[in-house]
């Protein structure tokens, strides 16, 4: 594992060393787990008092904090951030070495930079391009036509459909599905015609797909995926759904065709979204709801079907009532037959 001084890791993050420079630190860990040597983290007063009292060597801050068992401390801006800053500097993703695995099958036609690599049982279809420090790490699909930006990562057992478009540095986690039929059907004759899905799917720079995440291309046109927005494992995306850029969508959400996210929004787990809706710009969708309207940009919606959250909240807290409302009314109407 790399090793840095406290003083390395503080220019690294913009931070500020309070305690010894030139301490090593040989890891990063949680502070329960932390030992000799180990850096952890701590944003809060409480994580603060357990990391100070923990084997670890240093601690990443944010705040006014001393230690009272004489720890280094490096200070910054955002502990979180910081967090998510270093983690790589000890925890760097594996190099795979550019070249062409022996039991992949690429397609005569198929443009590949030197610098990709594909690994063992990988297929590349006709007149895909795969851009420099790609990697296809063993046995994904890349189907006819597929464009896949530079420094892209696709996990184990990927299948891209044909003429699929990624940008560069996306993410596409195992398992997971880009590109298959979209769910379009027309009742005629007593029976469910298939319509053909002749588009595609665009998934722009930056994206991460978790997973077991599906996305079905368009029925005419793209299925896109904004700059930057990241998707949880076993999420349904249907066909001809634009999503906007820097998004957060979490477990098992499932969002019906044709419906178009803004840029910033937020959807919990377990959310439901109707087909052709309108979802505006930093709309927050809280978990297990149900949604069936279109929703302005800014606002926070929850419950099934959902509603604004305060609206859903009164109802909640008007609910909790209803059984002591009940028994009120039990005794009202006892009291009124008796004196009758």
């Amino acid at each position: 594992m790399p090793e840095f001084s406290a003083a390395q890791i503080a220019e690294k993050l913009n931070g500020q060393v309070l305690g010894d420079p030139a301490l090593k630190l040989l890891g990063f860990a949680p502070a329960d787990s932390a030992k000799q040597g180990d850096l952890t983290f701590a944003e809060n007063e409480s994580y603060f008092l357990r990391a100070d009292q923990s084997a670890a060597a240093a601690v990443l801050v944010a705040g006014d904090f001393k230690s009272a068992s004489g720890k280094t401390l490096i200070r910054v801006a955002n502990a979180r951030v910081g967090f998510a800053q270093v983690l790589p500097l000890f925890f760097p993703e594996p190099v795979f070495p550019g070249g062409i695995h022996p039991t992949a099958i690429v397609a005569a036609t198929a443009q590949i930079d030197p610098t990709a690599h594909i690994g063992a049982q990988c297929h590349v279809g006709e007149r895909a391009k795969i851009g420099p420090g790609v990697v296809l790490q063993a046995r994904d699909y890349v189907g006819d036509d597929c464009v896949i930006g530079e420094g892209s990562r696709l996990f184990p057992g990927v299948t891209l459909y044909n003429r699929t478009v990624l940008g560069r540095r996306v993410q596409i986690h195992a398992g997971t599905v880009v590109g298959a039929d979209g769910f379009g059907y027309v009742f005629d004759n007593g029976a469910h015609r298939k319509v053909p899905q002749v588009g595609n799917v665009i998934l722009h720079e930056d994206v991460e797909l978790g997973a077991n995440v599906t996305i079905d291309r368009a029925a005419l046109g793209a299925t896109v995926i904004g700059k930057g927005t990241k998707i949880d494992n076993l999420v349904q995306i249907g066909h001809n759904v634009t999503i906007g850029e820097h998004c957060i969508i979490v477990a098992q959400v499932g969002i019906a065709g044709s419906t178009k996210i803004g840029n910033y929004v937020t959807i919990a787990g377990q959310v439901g979204v109707a087909g052709h809706l309108r979802i505006g710009d930093k709309v927050t969708l809280v978990a297990q709801s149900g949604i069936m309207n279109h929703i302005p940009e800014g606002q926070k919606w929850m419950g099934s079907p959902a509603q604004p959250d305060r609206v859903m909240k009164r109802q909640l807290l008007a609910a909790e009532r209803l059984p002591e409302l009940l028994r009120r009314v039990h005794e009202l109407e006892r009291r009124a037959g008796n004196q009758s």
